[in-house]
């Protein structure tokens, strides 16, 4: 049961940059004890909003009541003063620290003393073992993997002395056995009596730990509404003005030939033989749990791991025994799941990383003409969000630097695309784009093969779909015909699927 009044409340808040309105008119309440989501496209003011609540922007007009009192923050220590703690997407961790430092930096004064590093280790052990992490306190945070420095950030935050707790894309770079971790600890926050905003693009987080749901568009608020009374339909339509049937492209009608084949391949990590066909203008879809070969099969495939027996066919001709660059120049492209490590060169401009694997495919010495044509042609059919191809990559949001991962291959004309969750971390408008581009990759006589942990986004972008098991793909079916149920029951080890 709510409490009477908001522990925390936005009122009319609006913030402009230059002419451009971010947030207007803004109103947002969050009671104790109660997870409340705050969605909306990229560009719908979300960012913005919690920034406000964390002191990095100043607002122009409206108010923030926290206990009842109005909040005037000038800097974000005043709102982590003010008992606000927020866990940002993006790290604010020093990688040349160890996880005990990162834990404590700014904090080595508690209750009037100065905490020594016998007890600054013991806190950091508390904080970490609430979060299930077995790491030392000592060990370097920047020779921590992603997901386990996204863990370290959500403890440093979580150590705060606060009241609200602003969690922005926490899971992003998390396996799901630590999403599970992090709702158990988000759960015990609410029932302490904190006020949790949760910000994600994944609707099935959203509707698995939240009560209540803000949606915004275009800056402004929409509508908040209790979880239990609404579904990802109604949410969808609240966000982008349409429901979810219509952000998936026509499936293919016909399609053509067999493009790619593997034949009982083998790699050193997918020891158990692997065979799949992709035709011209199909979509396949490969679904599992997690870690169950879905990343083996895909680098398999790319030639980023060598194939120690089996064949690999593209368009009638052999590849298994091509080096990952040569596979690229005959045709496979791929999009890897991080693509801030693995898919871009930040401190490049869009233009750069587009013409990256052209360049390499065609052994060029550097840009030729025509090149700034093709790349601004590409941008437009992606509906890339920036001014022109000098804009550097690391200045755009997650869904428009995914498109210049797409762009890349585009460019290089690869036939088949190996696409390692194409959609994550992207709000639901440019997922809409980037489907709607898988498809015309597809429908153009060319093929892709889709890994995702989203089963709804499997079935309606796919034109198949396979399961892998423990390393082993054991399923296969029509997306029409596919339901998540059969998925998730093909995924199962046999107990737990009977026990389903």
């Amino acid at each position: 049961m709510a409490a009477t009044a908001p522990l925390i409340e936005v009122e009319s808040l609006s913030k402009s940059f230059g002419a451009v309105r971010a947030l207007q008119d803004m109103a947002l309440s969050g009671y104790a004890g109660k997870v409340h989501a705050v969605m909306g496209e990229n560009g719908a003011g979300k960012s913005t909003l919690m920034k406000l609540l964390s002191g990095v922007f100043r607002p122009d007009s409206g108010s923030i009541r926290l206990h009842g009192a109005e909040m005037a923050f000038h800097h974000p220590r005043d709102a982590q003063k003010a008992g606000i703690s927020t866990i940002f997407q993006e790290f604010s961790l020093l990688p040349n620290l160890s996880v005990a430092e990162n834990l404590f930096l700014g904090r080595e004064r508690q209750d009037g003393r100065r905490l020594g590093a016998a007890e600054i280790r013991r806190r950091t052990r508390e904080a970490l073992a609430a979060l299930d992490l077995r790491i030392d306190p000592d060990w370097r945070v920047g020779s921590l993997s992603v997901g386990h420095q996204q863990m370290v950030e959500i403890a440093k935050g979580v150590l705060a002395d606060a009241s609200v707790f602003i969690f922005d894309e926490p899971t992003a770079a998390l396996a799901s056995h630590e999403v599970e971790t992090l709702f158990a600890l988000i759960r015990r926050l609410a029932g302490n009596g904190k006020v949790i905003f949760y910000i994600s693009h994944r609707l099935s987080e959203i509707f698995a730990i939240c009560d209540d749901i803000t949606i915004m568009k275009d800056g402004r608020f929409v509508r908040t509404v209790a979880t239990a009374e609404t579904d990802v339909d109604e949410v969808i339509q609240g966000m982008v003005g349409r429901p979810i049937e219509e952000l998936f492209e026509p499936r293919a009608e016909t399609l053509g030939p067999v493009l790619l084949k593997a034949e009982s391949l083998v790699g050193e990590a997918a020891p158990k033989p692997l065979s799949i066909e992709i035709r011209a203008g199909e979509i396949v879809g490969i679904a599992g749990l997690e870690g169950q070969g879905q990343q083996e099969l895909m680098r398999l495939i790319a030639g980023f791991a060598p194939a120690r027996a089996g064949a690999l066919t593209l368009a009638d001709r052999r590849v298994e025994g091509l080096s990952a660059r040569r596979r690229m120049a005959a045709g496979i492209g791929f999009v890897p799941e991080n693509r801030k490590d693995d898919g871009l060169f930040l401190s490049l401009d869009i233009g750069a990383n587009m013409a990256t694997a052209e360049i390499a495919r065609r052994r060029l010495l550097g840009w030729v003409p025509g090149m700034g044509a093709r790349i601004a042609e590409i941008m437009r059919q992606l509906a890339v969000k920036a001014p022109d191809a000098r804009t550097p990559v690391v200045d755009l949001s997650g869904g428009n630097q995914q498109k210049v991962v797409l762009g890349r291959w585009l460019m290089a004309g690869a036939r088949v695309l190996l696409c390692e969750e194409p959609t994550r971390g992207v709000d639901v408008g440019a997922k809409r784009e980037i489907y709607r581009q898988l498809r015309n990759f597809a429908g153009q006589g060319r093929g892709v093969l889709v890994t995702s942990r989203e089963l709804p986004e499997l079935i309606g972008l796919c034109d198949r779909l396979l399961v892998i098991r423990n390393g082993e793909l054991v399923a296969e079916t029509m997306a029409r015909e596919a339901t998540e149920d059969d998925l998730l029951r093909s995924a199962l080890p046999a107990a737990e699927s009977e026990a389903a």
